[in-house]
């Protein structure tokens, strides 16, 4: 078995060898041959749990498919149920006529934000701008928890306000 033979490793050296610089003195010809004989690791844990729920899953669809290919009924069927949100996705994916325009849309979304993302870092290694930006952020953030939530009728114009966004995006329910 290739797990229990030991590797074997041949170094030349002489006695009175050091290393000097991390690099080994230039020999003009080696003195003697030593062996060195190096243990080989122990197999991983992980692998062979990986390689058991492999084999057995891989004898699960085995015996499904003989007990198939015999006309009965196989013993366990493995149904997965997608969660509720999938089957959403999947429900609104059936819907759409387009889906050409859609998957292109949202490839040009993915190219915006990827491109947009390249420009802030970029921005983000001027020295200057970073500072006034998160001085910008802290201004707006003062000035919009003073203007919309200090104050309940404030809050309770704020809620309405994102209600209605939500309800225009997403449909009247």
């Amino acid at each position: 078995m290739a797990s229990t033979t030991s590797t074997a490793l041949s170094i030349f050296s002489s006695s009175s060898s050091t290393l000097v610089d991390g690099k080994a003195p230039r020999q003009s010809a080696p003195a003697s041959a030593q062996y060195v004989t190096l243990r080989t690791l122990p197999p991983l844990l992980q692998s062979q749990s990986r390689a058991s729920k492999t084999a057995a899953y891989c004898r699960k669809i085995t015996r499904n498919v003989v007990s198939m290919a015999t006309g009965e009924a196989p013993a366990e069927v493995a149904t997965t149920d997608l969660p509720e949100m999938f089957k959403t996705i999947q429900e609104a994916w059936d819907k759409v006529e387009d889906k050409y325009a859609t998957t292109s849309l949202a490839l040009a979304g993915v190219v915006a934000i990827w491109g947009s993302t390249g420009m802030i870092s970029a921005i983000d290694r001027l020295p200057l701008i970073p500072s006034v930006f998160e001085l910008v952020g802290i201004g707006y953030t003062g000035w919009f928890a003073y203007r919309s939530l200090i104050f309940k009728a404030d809050r309770d114009d704020l809620i309405q306000r994102i209600k209605n966004i939500y309800n225009d995006i997403i449909g009247s329910s």
